[in-house]
């Protein structure tokens, strides 16, 4: 039978089914004008009088994601800034400048959104946890010194703050015993450290009086 032929039968092996569009998932990029310039060239005087295909080309119609998160991240420090020189309040530079909450608040969200379309990527799975748990530690530190700055930070960047839960470890008796041969091991180290720095002190004692002595 011609449906049964070695060819067709072959040919049903190899094929493959045809792959699923994916979803149309939205991003937080998507309220961008297309016409706005890109970060670099916002600013220039010069682009007033450039041609309007030279400022196509720099608009963000044309850039890439990169570039487009660029000025998403300047427009979030724009909405929790004190002032219009403000460069050094915590909710824009953050503390001891480990990271910005504004500019963390956009890296989040773009993996958040990488991660809905690749979910198996690990490696940015873990740095979505890494930039949720020091912005929760941001955010926790302004909640408790600045309770009316906490609440607008985190309704003009749309953040849904939670506290972190108590850790609470349950105990177990091979786990007392690992803990009491930690304590024991760290207590015998530094009686070896004291005996070590004892021997040194002295020689540094001897030498020091040998010198006195040669001074005499």
């Amino acid at each position: 039978h011609p449906a049964c032929s070695p060819v067709l039968q072959a040919a049903r092996g190899y094929a493959r089914p045809a792959a699923k569009k994916g979803k149309d998932i939205p991003s937080h990029l998507d309220d961008l004008p297309q016409a706005m310039l890109k970060k670099e060239y916002a600013n220039l005087p010069v682009m007033n009088r450039v041609d309007d295909v030279v400022k196509r080309v720099l608009s963000l119609e044309m850039a890439s994601q990169k570039e487009k998160l660029k000025v998403k991240k300047q427009q979030l420090v724009e909405k929790v800034r004190r002032s219009p020189n403000d460069n050094g309040s915590f909710e824009v530079q953050g503390k001891l400048k480990k990271g910005k909450v504004a500019i963390l608040t956009a890296r989040i969200r773009t993996l958040e959104e990488h991660l809905q379309r690749h979910p198996k990527d690990k490696s940015n799975r873990r740095f979505l946890l890494m930039d949720l748990d020091r912005r929760r530690k941001m955010l926790g530190y302004l909640r408790r010194v600045n309770y009316g700055t906490f609440e607008k930070t985190c309704r003009e960047l749309d953040i849904q703050y939670s506290p972190p839960q108590p850790y609470a470890r349950h105990v177990t008796k091979r786990w007392l015993v690992k803990k009491a041969l930690c304590i024991k091991v760290f207590q015998e180290k530094r009686k070896l450290k004291a005996a070590v720095r004892l021997k040194q002190r002295r020689e540094r004692q001897a030498r020091a009086r040998a010198a006195r002595e040669q001074q005499e």
